[in-house]
Parts: structure tokens; sequence; C-alpha cells
């Protein structure tokens, strides 16, 4: 393994918030995205051969110095893409993916809004609707981030203690939230007919929401799990490729990581709750 990557689901299933099958046994070992080089494939393997570069987003037991990954998981990297890069933008470039193309739907010249903007979705997400024609906005908790936002194409990001939801009367087609308990303030955030798309809960869990409010000004609330959208091989290679075009067409960029040594996840686990960061977090065993 040349890199693991720290994700949000890590202290999710680590907190019991996310099941984990009880056939598994403790201690348990946590991560489910990395990248690295085939140094072995077995008998019956026909998609990957030694030396290859490969990552995968969706196989456990990845806090290790080598992973036994299914050939269907395995997913061959370009050459001339940085390791790094890849690391970076593996699990949430393809979560991104999905946000965009299948669950928001935006068109050309609409107006998003990103609650969580600087996240690691978030960035990639910013960047691939500005790349596809959307005008993108959001909000973020430090000027540090607010500037990334900025810098990666964003229309305004506004800043998480100031007043500005009061003062903005601007409504969204799509509001992306990846925060939970932002629910409530998304919802009101959206145009009539607009449509909100949850996809994570990094600040808590979501309020109850009220169906006949969502139905009396006709908005929509969409989600759906990463893993329904990656069914198989030729599925996670269609949209990988759709992922790395827009690194080689220089449209993606992502903010330099901060990589802990794999002994010290419990660091890496501290930065990535206290929303301090905002790069990628690897882990490098």
């Amino acid at each position: 393994m040349s890199y693991i990557g720290l994700n949000f689901a890590d202290i999710y299933r680590r907190k019991g918030t996310y099941h984990i099958e009880k056939r598994v046994s403790s201690p348990y070992i946590d991560g489910y995205e990395g990248l690295g080089m085939v140094i072995a494939v077995g008998k019956k393997v026909t998609k990957h051969q030694l030396g290859e570069k490969v990552f995968f987003v969706d196989v456990p037991f990845a806090n290790a110095e080598l992973v036994a990954v299914p050939e269907d998981h395995a997913i061959e990297v370009p050459n001339d893409l940085d390791n790094k890069v890849i690391a970076c933008a593996g699990l949430q470039g393809l979560t991104a993916d999905f946000l965009a193309h299948d669950l928001g739907r935006n068109r050309p010249g609409q107006n998003v809004f990103i609650h969580g903007i600087s996240g690691g979705v978030g960035q990639i997400l910013s960047q691939m609707l500005t790349a596809d024609g959307i005008n993108v906005y959001g909000v973020t908790s430090t000027k540090a981030k607010q500037k990334v936002a900025l810098d990666q194409g964003a229309k305004a990001v506004f800043l998480r203690t100031d007043p500005w939801l009061q003062n903005w009367l601007e409504r969204f087609d799509t509001v992306y939230d990846g925060v939970g308990i932002t629910l409530e303030q998304n919802i009101e955030l959206l145009k009539h007919r607009g449509n909100l798309v949850f996809f994570g809960m990094a600040g808590g869990n979501p309020p109850r929401v009220d169906l006949v409010t969502l139905l009396s000004q006709s908005k929509s609330i969409l989600t759906g799990d990463l893993w329904d959208y990656l069914t198989d091989y030729w599925e996670r290679i269609a949209r990988s490729k759709r992922l790395f075009n827009y690194f080689t067409d220089e449209k993606i960029k992502v903010s330099e990581p901060t990589v802990f040594p794999l002994k010290d996840g419990i660091l890496a686990h501290k930065l990535l709750e206290s929303g301090n960061n905002v790069g990628k977090i690897l882990l490098k065993p």
C-alpha cells in the first residue's frame, strides 16, 4: 500500500454509527480506500497484472501494509496521474461524481449551493460542477477554507459564523448537504421545485423533516449510497475514467494532503474530527 485514505465513514464505523457485520472479530481493522501496486495475483485473475498501479474504494480492512483486493474492486490508474492526487480523489471523487451526475442532475447555468464546500467531497464536487457550467456557491468555517473554495471557482463562499443567511435572498436549484445538522437550513435555501441532495452527517445527525412542508413547496430530498452506484467492475471503470478525465484536463485540483504514518492513525482521526484540515488526510504504512 502506498497511501490509505481516511474518511468520515471510518469514524462512523469506529463509533458504531455505521453497521459492522457481527462476524468481524475484534479488534476491528478500519479503512476502505487505498492506492498501491499489485505485487501478487491469484491464478484466476485476468484483469490485472504484477506492477500495475491500482486504487480501490470499497475493500474493508485497508489500514494495513498489504491488502487482499478482489479483482473486480481494483481500478487501474493511468501512470501519468500522481499517486497522491488519486489517493486524495478516489473515494471522494467517485462520491462527487455520483452526486453530480446521478443525484443532482443539474443543468448548465443553474445555481447550486454546497454546505461543506471546503470538505474533501465538497472541493471536488464544486470544481466538477463548475467545469460542467454550473454556478457554485457554498459556506465553510474559516477564511482559509473560504479562500480555497473561491480559488477553485466558486461564485461566492460564506463563513458559517457570519449572518449571511438572513441577508441572502437567492434561492438555489440544488443544495448539497454533507453536514447533517444543517438540513432544515438547507431546505430553506431551495427554490420551489428544488432538490436537496443529502450525502453525509459530518456535523451530526440530521433533524426530522416535515414532509408536508416539502410537499407544499414542491421541494425534494434525494439521497443515495455510493455502493449502489459501484455494483460491478465495469461500472467502477466507467465512473473512474470520467473522474480521471477531469484531472487530465486540469479541471480539478486537490489541496495538498496531510499525511500521517499508519501507526499515528489516532492523530489522523482526531484531526479529521476537529474540522481543521483543508485537504485530504492520508495514512502511509
